[in-house]
C-alpha cells in the first residue's frame, strides 16, 4: 500500500529514482498498478475525442470555399469539437481514474476499487469525486489540443508544399501528424496539467476542493505557483507526447483509408 507519506516523498525525486524506489519497495508489477481499469476505458475515451475532432472538421468543411474566414472556421470547429468530446469523455474517465487512483494510492485491488466506485455512482462524493477538476482538465484543454494540432499540421504542410525537398509523400504522411501531435500534446498539457494534479489529489482523498487543493499545492512548494501546480509535469509529457503523436498518426491513416 502507498501511504500519503510515500506519495509525498516521491515529489522531489527524479523520475529514475521514483522508478527505482517503486520497484525496490513494491516490485516491478507496481509500475502497472491501476492499468487494468484504464485499458478498457482509453479506447472509449479516444473514440469520443476523435469523434469530436472529426465532427468539427466536417462542420468546417461544409463552409463555403476556403478563405481567411473559413480557415478560422476550421480552428473554431475543431476547438468546439475537442471541448465537446473532452467534456463527454470526462464522465467516462472520472470514475475510471478514481478506480486507478484507489489502486495506486490506497492499494485496493481492481475488484475492490471497482465495487467501491460502483456503489457510489449516485453520490457526488462517491464515483464522481474529482469530476469538477476532470471537466476543467478535459474540456478547454482538449479544444486547445486539437487547435494546436490543426495549426501545426497546416503550417507544416504549407511549408512542405512551398519547399523543394526530396522527402516522399509517405514520409510526410507519417512525420507531419506525429510532429504536430507531439507539439499539440505539449501545448494542451501546459493548459490542463494543474487540473490533472488537483484531480488526482482530490481522488486520493487529500484534496480540499479545487481552489483549496490548488492553494495547498502552492503552499507546499513555498508559495511558488508554477512549481506547485506543475509537479510531475515532465513525467506527464513522457507519456502524453508519444501517445498523442501515435494517436493522430493512427487517426489520419484510418481517415484516409476510409475515404
Amino acid at each position: 500500500k502507498l501511504t500519503s507519506t510515500d506519495v509525498a516523498g516521491t515529489v522531489a525525486l527524479r523520475p529514475s529514482n521514483i522508478f527505482k524506489g517503486m520497484i525496490s519497495n513494491f516490485g516491478v508489477q507496481s509500475l502497472w498498478r491501476g492499468s487494468s481499469a484504464m485499458i478498457g476505458a482509453v479506447p472509449i475515451q479516444n473514440a469520443l475525442l476523435m469523434s469530436g475532432y472529426g465532427a468539427g472538421k466536417r462542420w468546417s468543411d461544409s463552409s463555403d470555399e476556403l478563405s481567411e474566414g473559413s480557415k478560422n472556421n476550421v480552428l473554431l470547429g475543431v476547438f468546439v469539437g475537442g471541448c465537446t468530446g473532452g467534456v463527454l469523455q470526462s464522465f467516462v474517465m472520472s470514475p475510471v481514474e478514481l478506480i486507478k487512483v484507489s489502486q495506486q494510492v490506497v492499494g485496493k485491488s481492481v475488484t475492490s476499487a471497482t465495487a467501491s466506485v460502483a456503489r457510489g455512482l449516485f453520490s457526488p462524493t462517491g464515483a464522481w469525486r474529482g469530476l469538477g477538476a476532470t471537466l476543467l482538465r478535459d474540456g478547454i484543454p482538449h479544444g486547445v489540443w486539437f487547435v494546436s494540432y490543426e495549426s501545426a499540421k497546416t503550417k507544416m504542410t504549407t511549408f512542405r508544399e512551398n519547399s523543394h525537398g526530396e522527402k516522399s509523400l509517405t514520409q510526410d504522411e507519417i512525420a507531419i501528424p506525429m510532429l504536430s501531435g507531439a507539439l499539440a500534446a505539449t501545448v494542451a498539457w501546459l493548459v490542463g496539467y494543474p487540473f490533472d494534479l488537483i484531480k488526482t489529489r482530490i481522488q486520493a482523498g487529500s484534496g480540499n476542493g479545487i481552489v483549496g487543493t490548488a492553494r495547498d499545492l502552492v503552499n507546499e512548494s513555498g508559495g511558488q505557483v508554477i512549481r506547485g501546480l506543475y509537479k510531475g509535469f515532465t513525467l506527464k509529457l513522457y507519456r502524453s507526447i508519444p501517445a498523442s503523436a501515435i494517436g493522430f498518426l493512427a487517426y489520419e491513416t484510418a481517415a484516409k483509408a476510409l475515404t
